[in-house]
């Protein structure tokens, strides 16, 4: 007697990815900028300690702090760790060393990367530089890496060094930090049932045997009573329009003509609602208690959207749990 083969177990590569605007206040506003000009910034608190990178409150006193003062180009590594294999969007494509470099000047450290041949080559103490990037635009990323000093000769900056008034010609007021989250996603047994069954164009659940509701998409547990859902239940196709927003805003990427409803559905025979694209029906007529069915497009594994089935509109009472 063989074994039955085991279900293939399904894996996607997904992304989230957005860009972060934010504005900045006049001490962030003055150090982007400083960068920008080959000048670093930082600021000095009501105890005479210099930070850099700058912040707008002294971090003991909670105080407003506006004394900006030049640093120089030039530090000493305090800490590091080896980078053996960067990752897109990080400062060099090659390994480097991640390191902690207190400026001459400064009495905190900044966190940026060293571009050095090797680990053995990297340790606490160093002398190290900045080495400036050829197009700069107000970003830490105009700081390209750090890089040895070589001899090792270089004098120190001044233990007073000079303040600076911050004052740039067109300053950087705002950035635009991009944020990506790169992951494999796999949805374990109960979800890849529930994928599969979509392929047949076919919606599956899953029943709790203790509450007796059913999860569509099924999770592999009952959420409320923590118990097992094996006994799988096949649900729908039609369903009923539990709520929805009208949404007015395109999305990149995704071609749909604005504006167009999306909304929560239960499906006959589901215990809760998922969502879905309205469709086949003007916007401004879409409303709670539809009843609607799937619309399927050759090769989709899923429901391109769900349009009315023509039915009367369900019944309040009927659906008023699931909303």
């Amino acid at each position: 007697m063989t074994a039955a083969p085991s279900p293939e177990v399904l894996r996607a590569p997904l992304v989230v990815e957005f860009p972060f605007t934010r504005s900045l206040g006049p001490v962030q506003s003055a150090f982007l900028t400083g960068l920008r000009e080959r000048t670093v910034l930082g600021v000095r608190t009501g105890d005479g300690k210099v930070l850099v990178p700058p912040v707008e409150y002294d971090p003991v006193t909670a105080d407003e702090i506006r004394d900006l003062v030049e640093v120089a180009p030039t530090g000493t590594v305090t800490t590091w760790a080896w980078n053996e294999s960067p990752r897109r969007g990080q400062p060099l494509a090659t390994p480097f060393a991640w390191v902690l470099v207190k400026l001459d000047g400064a009495d905190t450290a900044l966190l940026h990367a060293l571009d050095a041949p090797g680990p053995d080559s990297v340790h606490s103490g160093q002398r190290v530089r900045i080495r400036w990037a050829a197009e700069r635009v107000g970003a830490i990323t105009d700081i390209a890496c750090f890089e040895p000093c070589g001899s090792g000769s270089e004098a120190a900056a001044s233990a007073d060094p000079p303040a600076h008034s911050g004052l740039f010609d067109d300053a950087v007021t705002g950035i635009v930090a991009p944020a990506r989250l790169d992951y494999v996603y796999s949805p374990g047994r109960a979800q890849s049932d529930y994928i599969n069954a979509l392929a047949d164009r076919k919606t599956v659940g899953e029943r709790c045997p203790s509450c007796a509701k059913v999860y569509v998409p099924p999770r592999g547990a009952c959420p409320t009573c923590g118990v097992a859902t094996t006994d799988r239940v096949e649900v729908g196709p039609a369903g009923t329009l539990t709520t929805y927003c009208i949404v007015n805003i395109k999305a990149r990427g995704l071609d749909i003509e604005v504006p167009y409803v999306y909304g929560h559905i239960a499906l006959d025979g589901a215990g809760l609602a998922l969502h879905g694209r309205i469709g086949g029906i003007p916007y401004d007529q879409v409303r709670m208690g539809l009843r609607v069915e799937p619309v399927w497009t050759d090769g989709a594994r899923f429901p391109d959207h769900y349009r009315p089935t023509g039915e009367p509109d369900a019944d309040y009472d009927t659906y008023k749990e699931l909303i």
